[in-house]
Parts: C-alpha cells; structure tokens; sequence
C-alpha cells in the first residue's frame, strides 16, 4: 500500500480529539437534563420514554468513520501494479550556496542563509530525473555533494550547511563556479575529464548568494564555463537596503552585531550588479529571491531551454490509484448517519411489524 498524499493522514489524529469532545459534551448534556428533570435519571427516564442512549453513540461512530475514510480517501491510497523499465533523463546542476558571515543577515527573514536553504528546497521540489550537487564557498569554495539524484540525501547535506563550515571570509564566487564545473565532470583546466561527458547544453550552476566582497574573477570563471556549454544563473539573496550581522549565544539569542576594526557596526548588501553580470556572462538569468517562489520559477524556465541527456535505463512502479473504496465508504456511513434519528420513532415498532403483542 502506497499512499500519494501522506501527510494529510496527520488529519487522523484529531479522531482521538472527536471522541473525547463527544465524550464531555454528552456527559454536561445528561447532567443539564437530570438538573432540570430535578427527579435523577428515573424522572428524566419518564420524562423522555422515546429517548436513546445509544442512538447518538451510533450517529457519533458513523460521522467519525465516515470522517476516516474521507480523510484516506484525499491521501489516495495507492497499489503497485506492475514495474516498468524506461530511459531516465534530465540536466545536471551544482548549486553553490554562498556561507560567508553576511548570510546571517536578517534583512530577509528569518535569515539569508536560511532563505537560501528554502531557495534550494523549492528549486528540487521542481526537479524530475535531474541530478544535482552542493557547492558550499566563502572566501574559497569546497565539494559539499557530488552529483546525484538522491533527493533525500542532499536535503540530509543541505540541512546541515551554515557560516561554520569555512572560516575564510570572503564570496569567492568564481572557485565556486569551477568547484561547480568539477562536480559536472571537468578537471582543473576546464575540459572534460570522462569521455562521455563531452561538453553539451544539459549541464548548469545556480549561485546563490548575495554577491559582496567578491574575492575573484566571477565574471571570466562564468564566460569560461558557458564556453564548455555550461548555463550559469545568480539568485541574488538580501536587500538593496541591507542588514546587519548579529551574533548569537548557544540558544540562538542575539547578543551583539558584528562589528569592524574601528567598532563600528557592519552593514551588509545586495550586489546585485555583481550577480547580474555573473549570470550574462554564464548564458543564464538572474533573478532575486524575495517573497514567493517567483526567482525559482524564473531560474527553472531558463533551465528548461536546456537539453536533457540519457542517464541511463531506471525502473518505474506503476501504481493504481485506490481511493474510490474509502471514498464510497466514507459517503455510506455519513449517508446511514443522516437517517438514523436520536430518538427512537414510535411509530416504527419492531414488535408490531411482526406482529407481536406487547405482554
């Protein structure tokens, strides 16, 4: 059994919660009744010779199984069926994410780093067979993932990127770009190092960063890579306004800001030209990544006029939506609900359909 939806069987959990608001609602009903009946149960037991105390136990375990089966229903249980062998495809991409101090910025909240991580997290979202790598740079840049295709994995290594990995300061945004280049298979000198992976138009580096105290040559690293068939797009992270760096204690409080030699308070910006000519040079787009998703849905239309190459042979399940069965089955028990009354009907008499004298 496979479900499409799975978080949404979270919404089981308020089953639990039903019950017991049921539970104290019938419990305060019946002593309000017995209050006003002013005689205990017995009293109310004449006052009320149709009522039952079953019915509404009934009614209630209906609406609740009804309400389960509904809530199975929107997470589309799903049967495998049959597993199928098809050709994967798709474009390689290294992302390089900038964890230099003044990602810790809070012009855009919670945080430029942690704006860059959901940046990244939307843009796999977006993904299908493509493979991607983690560049992690400051003042020099370094391998965080090679490529792959396990999703799970590099949100496993995104998780654990911050300011600390590299204690150089600095936004060496062009040893990114060639560390980047290595991932996709070229050597130091630019040119492919396996064979079969001759340059083409299915390969790609996305920047992110916010583009200050540029250590190195950006623009000729990205003009170099868009020669071997390398797309290169910025998304710029900050503001044209800009930020200050706090520094935090253990818990994450903030008890200071960074400061310079002089003692004064550093303010960081968005160098937005910077990452503007980066991404022109690169054959890319730059896009800046303020509310919404609107910067990776710019970047993923460009990297769609990508070629796609052949990964290889991948093996496919098939599976059979099932959710028509606990979708009829959630409308029957809210249906049979609806029909049965709270109070018994005196006018349907089991005894007297069969005919049977009451002694």
């Amino acid at each position: 059994m496979h479900f499409e939806h799975i978080k949404i069987l979270w919404l089981l959990a308020l089953i639990p919660l039903m019950a017991l608001a049921f539970v104290l609602i019938q419990r305060r009903k019946r002593k309000q009744l017995e209050a006003f009946a002013d005689g205990g149960r017995k009293m109310l037991d004449r006052l009320q010779p149709d009522a039952s105390h079953r019915r509404p136990l009934i009614k209630f375990i209906l609406i609740t199984l009804g309400y389960g089966f509904l809530v199975i229903a929107l997470a589309n249980p799903q049967m495998g069926s049959t597993i199928a062998e098809g050709e994967q495809r798709g474009i390689d991409m290294a992302v390089c994410i900038d964890v230099s101090n003044s990602m810790l910025a809070q012009d855009m909240k919670p945080s430029r780093m942690a704006r860059s991580k959901n940046v990244i997290q939307n843009l796999m979202s977006q993904l299908g067979g493509d493979r991607i790598s983690l560049v992690v740079f400051a003042g020099r840049a370094y391998i965080e993932m090679p490529l792959t295709n396990d999703y799970s994995a590099t949100k496993m290594f995104l998780d654990q990127i911050n300011t600390d990995l590299i204690n150089e300061q600095g936004t060496a945004i062009g040893d990114a770009i060639e560390k980047g280049m290595a991932t996709l298979g070229y050597g130091e000198d630019g040119t492919a190092d396996q064979p079969q992976w001759e340059p083409n138009k299915s390969r790609a580096i996305v920047i992110i960063s916010d583009g200050e105290n540029h250590e190195d040559d950006a623009v000729e690293a990205a003009k170099h890579a868009a020669e071997q068939g390398i797309m290169v797009c910025t998304i710029g992270i900050g503001s044209a306004t800009g930020g200050q760096i706090p520094v935090t204690d253990r818990n994450g409080k903030i008890v200071d800001w960074r400061k310079d030699r002089d003692g004064n308070i550093i303010t960081t910006y968005l160098n937005e030209e910077m990452l503007k000519e980066v991404a022109s040079a690169g054959n890319g787009i730059y896009a800046h990544a303020g509310n919404g998703n609107a910067a990776v849905t710019d970047v993923m239309k460009q990297l769609s006029t990508l070629d796609s190459q052949k990964f290889g042979a991948a093996q496919f399940s098939s599976y059979e939506s099932q959710y028509q069965y606990p979708l009829a089955a959630g409308l029957f028990c809210l249906l049979l609900e609806f029909f049965i009354l709270e109070r018994r009907n005196p006018r349907i008499n089991f005894n007297r359909i069969i005919g049977r004298k009451k002694r």
